[in-house]
């Protein structure tokens, strides 16, 4: 099936002909309106046989799944059995899922958000998995179990408290941008302020799955840039190996918007 999402109103019929006619060799086409509005129904959706909520239409704009997000979710179903897997903008936390799902000894899910954090609970009841869920800016969160201190106007008001540790693997999916009280996060100039306390925050021999959804973000200097920060925080790369979008997601000038960096600690 191919999934084309509107967000200006429903297509006329002059619109809704060429998409047909552009993905007419692809089999059934499905055309969601995700324009603001009432809440559509929820469905229950599969991928590699975990459940998932999803809504056509709901509060927010971004869907409860990313479905481009497909190859990053495998590569974490692999790396997770009999490991602690820490989800950072976990949203609706279908990664810690799929993580819990390949039996990870342990899953925390972060997100502020509380209503993208209820839905990954519904999310953890269709799958029978058990995990954590933290209500909380992911900032002053990662901060601490990296060990730094926690920066920011948000420092000087009361938030969890967590003692330092690791985690064998850290999945960070964070917004292109975004601005809190605890600072602000901006994937596309600076990614490093991230990535080091995920690093700082992964066992030895752990590994780090980063994403970076910004279209000009050219993927190899972001990996060479998450290389020299490694360094810089002295926790050399043992590797990094570069994911993007299946095949179901092309892109037209071959850079996708979805970069995913799958990097290696060393032992």
């Amino acid at each position: 099936m191919t999934l084309v999402q509107v967000f200006r109103g429903e297509l006329d019929g002059d619109d809704r002909a060429q998409i047909e006619g552009r993905f007419a060799d692809v089999g059934e086409l499905a055309v969601v309106d995700r324009t603001p509005g009432e809440p559509s129904a929820e469905h229950v959706c599969r991928e590699a046989g975990a459940s998932f909520a999803v809504r056509a239409r709901h509060r927010g704009q971004d869907p409860w799944l990313f479905l481009d997000l497909r190859a990053g979710r495998r590569r974490l179903r692999e790396l997770a059995p009999g490991r602690s897997v820490l989800n950072l903008f976990a949203y609706t936390c279908a990664a810690g899922v799929a993580a819990a799902r390949a039996g990870a000894s342990e899953v925390w899910n972060v997100d502020f958000s509380r209503s993208a954090l209820e839905v990954g609970r519904r999310n953890a009841e269709l799958n029978g998995v058990s995990m954590r869920f933290v209500q909380e800016d992911c900032l002053p969160v990662l901060r601490q179990l990296a060990g730094l201190p926690v920066k920011g106007r948000g420092s000087f008001r009361d938030y969890e408290r967590f003692e330092p540790r690791t985690f064998d693997v850290v999945f960070l999916d964070p917004p292109a941008w975004a601005k809190g009280p605890f600072g602000a996060v901006d994937v596309e100039r600076d990614y490093a302020s991230l990535f080091k306390p995920a690093l700082l925050a992964t066992a030895p021999g752990g590994t780090v799955i980063a994403t970076n959804h910004v279209a000009s973000v050219v993927r190899e200097d972001w990996a060479s840039a998450l290389g020299r920060c490694a360094e810089k925080a002295g926790r050399p790369l043992a590797g990094i190996e570069l994911l993007g979008p299946d095949a179901d997601f092309p892109s037209r000038d071959g850079n996708p918007p979805l970069k995913i960096a799958v990097c290696r600690l060393p032992s």
